[in-house]
């Protein structure tokens, strides 16, 4: 070995060391704010940029440098003021690389987090320009078929097996020819098993090339959906707020926000800059999530499990899909109707959230998806009803998604539907013949209220109660009729027992806030429905 091959083996044996070192640290700073805080102190962003610096020659350690530095920058306003302009411009040359494999755009897409959480200590003059490069690098990796990519990867690793296979058979074949040469030349019988000087893996990379580009792929395409979605939030929910409203970790950091009352939300506020809007309507961003709500490519699917190695990658693509439609979420409820197509596409929207909901009979043991469409689901619709578009779901379909959706053990899934049940029947109450679905609805949204075991949950049941039976004259038949009143004249103190022996204990501060504000709008309530039913009964 040449001192100059000996050179690189040892530099490649050094960057290995890093790379794994950036992985602990990473995983470290995700799971630890002490871990985050001693990184600040310790001036690790310096050393974490040199590596990223070198992403020209070593993408894997640049990519988990990225990993980390969009950890330990979200929500650390210390580390911030460490940044320089040095620093500013390695991440934008990483950001801006004009390389397009795979491995690059993960990059890429992280680099782009990472400098999304950075923007607070960005001039104002280049907010504009910023936000726009980093829309660019999300625009560029939602265009991209994961479904094509991993049916092509597959072909393309195929037939490198194949020639791999070819290219041994060869050189034992011709390894076998001189032996046999040998053999006779020296006239010794050839009593003995050839042994093989080349093997398969001599011939192929350390890896499996294709599946890990796919990988990566899929990686940049969630991070960024992830990405989009923290655009929209002003905050990030703690995980307090959090344990209560959901027990999936794939999606209940993403889910729409719930109450907003008592001056504290129990989930954070959605918001838009111009900017940042501006970037959306340029780039398409809407169609282009609009476009991964759809299930993931059947015969990628297919293909992905027919082979253990491929297997996981079909999990990846519902995640994706998982992620869009929370994407979907928050895009429908910040932006105007003329921006999302006007009342037709949104009308179209639901009738495709309703095809791919029910063209799963089994859509209720698919967890993830199932919170996901319905925090779609429920965003939409509440924006249909302010501004008075038709909705599009059958009572049948409605009562058949809350049926399955009250009995998941995801707290986050049974505040959507509950709250569904509420927005439609508010818009019901207000028609003509609505009766009988009216009081089917009452009365479900009545069980929840008063067995449901979750306060949050049980509060969002009463608040849809006074949103559907606040008003018209069919929901005054119909709360007469189950009799409304007396249910919750006999589950009024029973709710306020709960709060006082639960809550303190199993709830946030913001949501006993809101809790206690549900409880006061049950006594008004009460108060109402007493006047309702002393009308319609003399």
């Amino acid at each position: 070995m040449s001192p100059q091959e000996k050179k690189d083996q040892n530099r490649n044996s050094i960057e290995n060391i890093a790379n794994e070192a950036m992985n602990v640290l990473w995983n470290i700073c995700e799971c630890s704010s002490r871990a985050v805080s001693i990184f600040n102190k310790e001036g690790c962003l310096e050393i974490v940029l040199k590596f990223l610096s070198r992403f020209p020659t070593n993408v894997d350690l640049a990519i988990s440098v990225a990993y980390c530095l969009q950890t330990v920058t979200e929500d650390n306003p210390e580390l911030l003021k460490s940044f320089s302009a040095p620093g500013l411009h390695v991440l934008e040359s990483a950001m801006l690389s004009p390389v397009s494999s795979m491995e690059y755009i993960l990059l890429k897409t992280l680099v782009a987090g990472t400098i999304w959480n950075l923007k607070d200590i960005i001039p104002s003059k280049s907010q504009a320009e910023i936000i726009n490069a980093i829309l660019k690098v999300l625009s560029d990796v939602l265009d991209l078929d994961t479904g094509e990519t991993v049916i092509r990867m597959q072909e393309a690793e195929k037939q490198r097996l194949e020639s791999a296979a070819e290219t041994e058979d060869v050189l034992e074949s011709t390894s076998r020819d001189a032996l046999m040469e040998d053999d006779e030349m020296e006239e010794i019988p050839h009593k003995r098993k050839v042994r093989r000087k080349t093997f398969v893996s001599d011939l192929l990379p350390s890896t499996d090339k294709e599946l890990r580009e796919t990988i990566a792929l899929l990686t940049a395409q969630q991070t960024a959906l992830e990405i989009i979605v923290n655009m929209c939030c002003t905050e990030d929910p703690s995980d307090d707020e959090w344990e209560e409203l959901s027990s999936s970790d794939e999606s209940d950091a993403f889910m729409e926000n719930s109450f907003s009352e008592c001056g504290g939300r129990l989930l954070s506020p959605l918001c838009l800059s111009h900017e940042v809007h501006t970037a959306f309507t340029n780039y398409l961003i809407p169609k282009k999530i609009f476009e991964k709500t759809a299930f993931p490519n059947s015969t990628a699917v297919d293909l992905c499990s027919r082979s253990p190695t491929w297997k996981s990658l079909i999990r990846k693509m519902n995640t994706i899909q998982c992620r869009a439609l929370v994407c979907l979420q928050s895009l429908v409820s910040l932006l105007d109707v003329d921006h999302l197509g006007g009342p037709a596409a949104l009308q179209t929207l639901a009738q495709h959230l309703s095809q791919l909901l029910f063209s799963q009979p089994d859509f209720a043991e698919h967890v993830d998806f199932l919170e996901a469409i319905s925090s779609a689901l429920r965003a939409l619709l509440q924006t249909m009803a302010s501004k008075n578009i038709s909705q599009c779901m059958t009572p049948n379909q409605l009562m058949t998604l809350c049926t399955a959706g009250i009995h998941s053990g995801n707290t986050g899934v049974r505040v959507n539907v509950v709250s569904i049940l509420g927005i439609t029947g508010s818009v019901l109450a207000k028609e003509d013949g609505t009766l009988e679905t009216l009081k089917t609805i009452g009365c479900f949204l009545l069980e929840v209220a008063t067995k449901d075991p979750s306060l949050v949950v049980a509060g969002e049941a009463l608040d849809a109660l006074f949103d559907v039976f606040a008003d018209g004259k069919e929901a005054e038949r119909a709360s007469v009729q189950i009799k409304l009143l007396s249910a919750l004249k006999e589950f009024q103190p029973v709710f306020k027992m709960k709060i006082r022996k639960e809550g303190r204990g199993k709830y946030s501060p913001d949501q006993l806030c809101v809790l206690d504000n549900v409880k006061m709008n049950l006594r008004r309530f009460v108060a109402y429905q007493e006047t309702v039913e002393k009308r319609l009964t003399t």
